[in-house]
């Protein structure tokens, strides 16, 4: 299948779903895929390899994103995988400034390969999130947004970044419909104290009677 063959699948895709992608995203967003399927062949890279399954998955959990990101925002895309929600997010809202990082060295060289491929000027980094955070603490490279999806449970986040929280604006992450029972457990275990988690906005899983929410965690108000 050649990408033009892939946008049209996709917009058909995205139509079916009600997902609201403009068509000068449509190309971008098949190279994108296009590019990511090829390497998922050799690392396992996403579980979505088929129109409908990325757009329900993928693109749904990206656009949930796009309302909640002001202009201009500097974006960290956690333990991007395989370039998801970053890359899209970069398609879908090209005014942003995402950068994409993953410890794992080997998925961070394949996703730099898969971004350029793609035509996205979008900087990956082989490294822990939260060095970059701290490196970027001050001044303004400073990340304003940290998304996350599908890197730990709660508890692990907060124990990772809550310690931070004051080097960077905040996170969104998208969770599915344990969030609940793993933000009680993270608050057994002592963990939230500095921070406030509030569920934004949430969409249906396709295929389930369940839903995926996106959780703002931030530094509590003073």
């Amino acid at each position: 299948m050649n990408d033009s063959d892939l946008a049209g699948d996709l917009a058909a895709a995205c139509g079916r779903l009600g997902l609201d992608v403009t068509p000068d995203a449509m190309p971008r967003l098949a190279a994108f895929a296009a590019s990511l399927w090829s390497w998922n062949e050799r690392l396992n890279l996403t579980r979505h390899t088929t129109p409908e399954s990325f757009a329900a998955r993928d693109v749904a959990d990206s656009l949930a994103l796009v309302p909640h990101l002001a202009a201009g925002e500097r974006v960290l895309d956690v333990g991007t995988g395989g370039g998801v929600p970053g890359a899209i997010l970069a398609i879908l809202r090209p005014d942003l400034r995402v950068d994409l990082c993953d410890s794992v060295a080997k998925k961070a060289r394949a996703v730099a390969e898969i971004v350029k491929e793609a035509g996205l000027r979008v900087p990956v980094h082989a490294s822990a999130a939260q060095e970059l955070v701290v490196a970027r603490a001050k001044g303004p490279n400073r990340f304003d947004t940290l998304v996350v999806r599908a890197v730990a449970p709660l508890e692990k986040l907060l124990r990772w970044f809550e310690p931070l929280s004051g080097s960077f604006g905040r996170m969104l992450v998208i969770k599915g419909p344990r969030w609940e029972a793993e933000k009680a457990e993270a608050r057994h275990q002592g963990l939230g104290k500095k921070v406030s988690i509030r569920r934004l906005a949430s969409w249906p899983l396709p295929g389930s009677d369940n839903e995926s929410v996106l959780l703002e965690i931030k530094v509590r108000a003073s």
